[in-house]
């Protein structure tokens, strides 16, 4: 899985992307869609190089890409990634290679620099049409946590040990970071009443995920083994289920969340490929009185390296923090290595009754909650159920999001003797019901 693109001495010639604390260095190269701020122009798809974005077919069209890089690009003309990613993994790790000799210290070309633009001149668009949306519940943190909640006798249903538990999620509400949230209304049963009400929510939630594309429509049957799964994952964003949690207690007996979670799903604009996480693979582990998953859910290569090693944050900035231009606060800190379940694995299952997926359907992970409370990865887990109130460091407090706070989603992959790669940020800002 590792090559010549992870070399943790690579430098580039764009000295943005050479910064420690750079999101985006070499090593990265995440895939976005935008254009030039007011621009009315299409949208063009795009890696982010430190504070820069390279736009790929401009380099293409300078000649700059051969062979499969070039067949890579040119699939990049439509203004999003849904055609890049129906190619195979060989087109995209030899577009990724070529991007990053292109970009390395040494190598600046004329071409090259005038395919650059400044990330603070761009808008950035909804990388792919998404066809499809399915969300899991792969954190047994999370689960155990909400469901004690509810089930004190019995948190954890027995299924949860054997099967990858997910839901279809609402494809046409998933939104751009900086894309506001509307307050959704519901259908509320408060507590002491009988009936319920059409109200705004009273409990606004978010849900700390990770969300991966689909992708290579090569695939000769729609089960995938754990085996080939890998070659179907076309890469990795921040993403943030919205949940209306009072809402979602009333409709969601018996066939789970609808209205509660369809009004919004934020995903951050940049997508990191699957190989430039290479390095940040980790052993996948579970609980010791877990049992051993069923033969299309093992494997020893998903045992040694099946778990991601990405550290993800969650960070409230209120209306009177953005008015006094005080810093937001972190309200979670986890790791996705937690994760039950691997992101393969949840590909395999997804796929284990023949159900075919489309290059740029999003798949996401669930809540990514960590063992201790304080990795707790929505309000509903951090307030128990709106029992315990989060305190701020201005002295507001917290049960559930006010209209006015802003959440923004943070990820990071560090690991020694690796260079650092991150997701940018995943941002969102909450409206008055309309």
């Amino acid at each position: 899985m590792l090559n010549e693109t992870h070399d943790p001495t690579l430098l580039s010639w764009v000295d943005s992307g050479n910064a420690s604390e750079s999101d985006f260095p070499i090593q990265n190269l995440p895939f976005g869609v935008y254009r030039p701020i007011g621009s009315t122009a299409g949208f063009r798809v795009g890696v982010a190089i430190g504070e820069c974005v390279l736009d790929i077919c401009a380099v293409h069209e300078a000649g700059l890409l051969h062979d499969l890089a070039a067949a890579a690009a040119a699939h990049c003309r439509a203004g999003d990634l849904n055609a890049l990613m129906a190619l195979s993994p060989a087109h995209w790790s030899a577009l990724r290679s070529s991007l990053s000799r292109i970009l390395r210290t040494g190598n600046r070309s004329e071409p090259a620099s005038k395919a650059l633009m400044p990330i603070a001149d761009i808008e950035l668009a909804l990388p792919v049409q998404i066809g499809d949306f399915t969300d899991f519940f792969s954190s047994v943190h999370h689960a155990r946590r909400t469901g004690s909640l509810v089930r004190p006798e019995m948190p954890l249903f027995p299924n949860y040990d054997w099967v990858p538990i997910a839901y279809h999620g609402r494809a046409s509400s998933v939104q751009l970071g900086d894309s506001p949230v509307v307050r959704p209304l519901g259908q509320i049963v408060s507590p002491g009443e009988n009936e319920p009400r059409f109200a705004p929510t009273e409990k606004l939630d978010y849900e700390l995920e990770l969300g991966f594309f689909y992708g290579n429509a090569a695939a000769k049957h729609p089960r995938l083994s754990l085996d080939d799964a890998e070659d179907h994952i076309f890469g990795v964003c921040l993403l943030n289920d919205w949940s209306a949690r009072d809402i979602q207690s009333w409709e969601a007996k018996p066939l789970g969340p609808f209205l509660a979670k369809s009004f919004a799903t934020t995903i951050s604009p940049w997508i990191v490929t699957w190989e430039a996480l290479a390095p940040f693979r980790v052993p996948w582990k579970r609980d010791v009185e877990a049992p051993r998953p069923l033969g299309y859910l093992s494997s020893d290569r998903n045992d040694s390296f099946g778990a991601l090693d990405i550290t993800l944050n969650a960070w409230i900035e209120t209306a009177r923090m953005r008015a006094a231009n005080q810093c937001a606060q972190r309200i979670c800190e986890t790791n996705a290595s937690h994760a039950f379940w691997t992101v393969p694995q949840m590909l395999v299952h997804h796929t284990s009754n023949g159900c075919r997926l489309r290059p740029g359907d999003l798949i996401g992970t669930g809540t990514q909650s960590g063992p201790a409370l304080e990795e707790s990865a929505c309000l509903l887990e951090l307030t128990e159920g709106g029992k315990r109130h989060v305190s701020l460091y201005n002295g507001e407090e917290r049960l559930y999001f006010e209209d006015g706070d802003s959440v923004t989603l943070t990820g990071r992959c560090q690991r020694d003797s690796w260079r650092s790669i991150g997701f940018g940020k995943c941002s969102a800002t909450v409206e008055p019901s309309q």
